[in-house]
């Protein structure tokens, strides 16, 4: 299979975004008094949406959840959005997809807003054709609904050519919900027993393997 479209992940995939992410849900919990000292429990924040995180993992209301998300945001907008990284070997994987002239897009869970600027800041924003993100007001926030969008503005209904890369057990739900083939990255914040358990097509250690699927 020789695929056309590839679909990104933001967090965990093309940057590591562990401190910043970490630093802000903490900021965040300490607002409800709860302090957490080691950031790695707050490893499996990275990827899902903020609300479902606050609530599986600290019980959080809706309401509670909303306020979180608040919180999170006035630390992660000015702050916590550079506490990241890109991943080494993204930057020549990007521009080797664009060199085969593949179809190149971002697909995450993160705010449109902040997925762009990270992007931007890091130059590699004109790398991607098309930038499926989620909204601020959680309208668009799930995996699945991120992609099912992009298709839309994609407009290709050969999906048997599209491919989507991301590092958690979403990310390859969100690609099955819509019919995509699917590539576990085994660099981000996802196990090989999660992106196989959740039917992964790929796994892939190194960023340039991308290039010879």
């Amino acid at each position: 299979m020789t695929y056309k479209y590839y679909l990104f992940d933001l967090d965990g995939t093309l940057t590591d975004p562990g401190v910043g992410i970490t630093n802000s849900v903490m900021y965040a919990l300490e607002r409800f008094d709860i302090h957490v000292s080691d950031r790695s429990e707050l490893y499996p924040f990275i990827g899902p949406p903020l609300d479902e995180s606050f609530q599986r993992f600290f019980g959080f209301s809706e309401s509670q959840c909303r306020k979180a998300i608040e919180y999170y945001r006035e630390r992660y907008r000015d702050t916590g959005l550079f506490e990241n990284s890109v991943y080494p070997g993204i930057p020549e994987l990007l521009s080797s997809l664009k060199e085969k002239s593949i179809t190149v897009a971002l697909a995450t869970s993160k705010p449109y807003e902040f997925s762009v600027r990270i992007l931007r800041h890091f130059d590699l924003y004109d790398s991607f054709d098309f930038i499926g993100a989620a909204t601020m007001d959680g309208s668009i926030s799930r995996k699945s609904d991120v992609i099912k969008h992009l298709l839309n503005e994609i407009e290709t209904d050969n999906t048997e050519f599209v491919l989507m890369i991301g590092d958690r057990a979403q990310d390859i739900n969100g690609a099955k919900t819509n019919g995509l083939k699917s590539a576990g990255v085994l660099w981000g914040y996802g196990s090989s027993d999660e992106l196989l358990n959740a039917g992964a097509d790929y796994l892939i250690s190194r960023p340039e393997e991308l290039l010879y699927l």
